[in-house]
């Protein structure tokens, strides 16, 4: 309601509601969104130029009639926006001081120094407003009585309070917990799950795993002994074989909700009909080749390569040109769909990729082909050796609790993974530690992935202390 203490904001609101529920309805043209698109642009242009220290240097180049002719065609003109740009210059790429903020966020530099990410009412407005409107039949799918349980990574990250606005919005009650902490605790994170009969978890789905585990040492069945109804998973990759297997532990439907990042905010949401799309009305999206930075072109409507953002919007911190880091693949809708947004596949960090049999392969490959009929699985591990020239991919699986992996899991495997790429397979099952939980924190590849070829990473060692860290509590 703190809208109602500003007209200007309340205005704003009003505005941003009307025009995702007429997007999303398919009220839009498309002259109409690529007008919006065009002109919100540049009003991030002249915003960050003019307000932004970063941006002032980075967009010294464009004069005001430069931008006032701009076009989304004209990006490549605009030098990228990286990682370490955000690291090194910090603060100096806000456009508003953090005074002028609702609250203040950071990543979490668990592998390098953690970056500013204040919001202020701008930010979430646009951004919450957009979950609100996909979400909101998805959780009328599963009923009315919902109490929602949000469980976030850190008290300085934006899962709890986006998440929280957005089910307040949509009339649920929420509660809010954060299992890893000594004061909460899986124990007691468990036990409110039962006692409020919680129907809905957002969380990552290494906690969506872990949360599985505590229960079934505890003697318990998630699928028999709570209310989950469905589960809304963001935060790390969540390949279709992932959701299946969380789906089977819990006895519920587990979508993959979100896809963002703490710097650059809500880039995908999910719809109704269980896939990510784009948000159109508040990002641009480029797609280019990881290696070269050239734009990629559509084949058949389809893109994928590396995104690239630009913000629409003008909040605390917008990013233009932004290097995610990230594979995607992005397809335009289907005639007659729906849904006027474009299909968002997230494919893993570039960086994530490994080679296996002669092959660059991401991280969603790896994980569908091993996941893909992994019946009874509850949690997986990777690690890739060579014998005698020949590389090998061990696959660990531990065993969902109360549902034994069906006799043909191994076999079915080795022929997807053999099938797919020139190695060697393996399946073991055994139990598996916390190591695999630090995805969201760290990385997939640290967290699921040990390739023995090579030296240990920087990052599959901070992935091993926060394991460490974590078991020791």
């Amino acid at each position: 309601m703190f809208t109602l203490f500003d007209e200007r904001l309340d205005a704003f609101a009003r505005r941003t509601i009307a025009d995702h529920r007429a997007f999303s309805a398919g009220r839009w043209s498309t002259p109409r969104l690529n007008e919006h698109r065009t002109e919100a642009l540049r009003r991030t242009l002249r915003y960050t130029r003019d307000h932004s220290p970063f941006y002032a240097k980075r967009l010294a180049g464009l004069d005001p009639a430069r931008i006032d002719s701009f076009t989304p065609q004209d990006l490549p003109e605009i030098p990228f926006t990286t990682k370490d740009d955000l690291r090194e210059h910090t603060f100096d790429l806000l456009c508003r001081p953090v005074s002028e903020a609702w609250v203040f966020y950071e990543t979490t530099g668990t592998t390098g120094p953690a970056t500013p990410c204040p919001r202020d009412n701008v930010d979430s407005l646009v951004n919450n407003t957009a979950l609100t409107v996909c979400y909101d039949e998805i959780f009328r799918a599963h009923g009315d009585d919902h109490v929602v349980a949000v469980l976030g990574p850190t008290e300085l990250h934006s899962t709890g309070d986006t998440f929280g606005d957005v089910c307040r919005n949509l009339g649920r009650a929420v509660v809010k917990m954060w299992p890893h902490s000594p004061v909460v605790g899986f124990e007691r994170a468990l036990q409110v799950l039962r006692e409020l009969r919680v129907t809905a978890v957002f969380c990552t789905p290494g906690m969506a795993l872990s949360l599985a585990k505590e229960a079934a040492a505890a003697g318990l069945d998630p699928a028999r002994d709570f209310a989950v109804r469905f589960l809304m998973l963001t935060g790390e990759l969540a390949t279709p074989g992932l959701l299946r297997r969380i789906g089977e532990v819990w006895g519920a439907d587990a979508y993959n909700c979100l896809y963002a990042s703490q710097e650059a905010s809500v880039l995908g949401a999910v719809e109704a009909d269980g896939q990510l799309r784009t948000v159109p009305l508040n990002v641009l999206y480029e797609v280019v080749d990881p290696q070269t930075g050239q734009p990629v072109p559509q084949t058949s409507g389809s893109r994928q390569g590396e995104l690239v953002v630009t913000h629409l919007y003008q909040g605390s911190k917008p990013l233009v040109r932004y290097r995610t880091g990230d594979l995607v693949r992005l397809t335009d809708p289907a005639p007659g769909t729906r849904y006027p947004s474009q299909l968002l596949l997230p494919l893993g960090r570039a960086r994530d990729r490994v080679e296996l049999g002669g092959e660059l392969v991401s991280a969603y490959e790896l994980e569908e082909a091993v996941l893909a009929e992994a019946t009874g699985c509850a949690d997986y591990a990777l690690t890739i050796d060579t014998e005698d020239g020949v590389d090998v991919l061990t696959v660990a699986l531990e065993q969902a609790p109360g549902r034994p992996l069906a006799g043909s899991v191994a076999e079915r495997i080795r022929d997807a993974v053999q099938s797919r790429w020139r190695c060697r397979t393996r399946v073991t099952y055994e139990q598996l530690g916390a190591i695999t939980t630090t995805g969201a924190m760290v990385s997939w590849k640290a967290a699921r992935l040990h390739d023995r070829r090579g030296a240990v990473s920087g990052e599959r060692r901070a992935a091993l202390a926060l394991a460490r860290r974590r078991e020791s509590r």
